[in-house]
């Protein structure tokens, strides 16, 4: 084999084992974040915990989140959601539905998406369930699917301004909070919600 295809040859299997050691390394993360072990499993009260001080800092940082808290039906929380990815990313969370200030469910959340993406983050999102209809969907679903279902608005800096309880007209607003790291592109089309049972 002459010097150029060795050049070739040398240049085609470093990208090919690149490739297949970025595949694998997302492969190992996303298991990692969507497969949590039993061993550090939230126990409820935990969860209870977590979901607590996470409406304080929300309800601290945001006056349109409280005022909607005045009139939602429920508030399904997740205090910290983890999402990374290396081409194949993945994003797991557990949380609470709060009813009347009180627990009502447990429930995580869990995406995947495929493309151009690369770390780690982690952050948290309430959701403001509106309606009846909003309760019922999330109760009797076999996993709530966003996209499919009630209609979610997700509630920015703008919107947060001229949100208050006679506008709020969606079934469901969610607020983001908590960022931390270099991911960018928040969003929830496509996670799935389903009810869990802790310890």
């Amino acid at each position: 084999m002459n010097k150029r295809y060795q050049e070739i040859w040398k240049e085609l299997t470093g990208h090919t084992l690149l490739s297949l050691m970025l595949f694998l390394s997302a492969a190992i993360m996303v298991a990692g974040i969507m497969t949590p072990t039993v061993a550090g499993a939230a126990t409820a009260a935990e969860i209870d915990g977590d979901v607590d001080a996470a409406l304080q800092r929300l309800y601290a940082s945001s006056p349109a989140a409280k005022e909607l808290s005045k009139v939602a039906k429920g508030v399904v929380v997740f205090p910290e959601i983890v999402k990374g990815g290396v081409i194949i990313g993945g994003q797991y969370g557990v949380g609470a539905l709060r009813k009347e200030g009180k627990t009502a469910g447990y429930y995580n959340t869990v995406a995947a998406s495929y493309g151009l993406q690369l770390g780690l983050q982690k952050f948290g999102y309430a959701m403001f369930l509106m309606t009846d209809s909003a309760i019922e969907y999330l109760t009797k679903s076999d996993g709530w699917e966003i996209g499919v279902g009630p209609s979610v608005v997700i509630v920015d800096e703008g919107i947060a301004r001229s949100l208050t309880t006679s506008t709020a007209k969606e079934d469901v607003y969610a607020f983001f909070f908590g960022h931390k790291g270099l991911m960018a592109g928040l969003g929830l089309q496509g996670s799935k919600i389903t009810r869990i049972t802790p310890d």
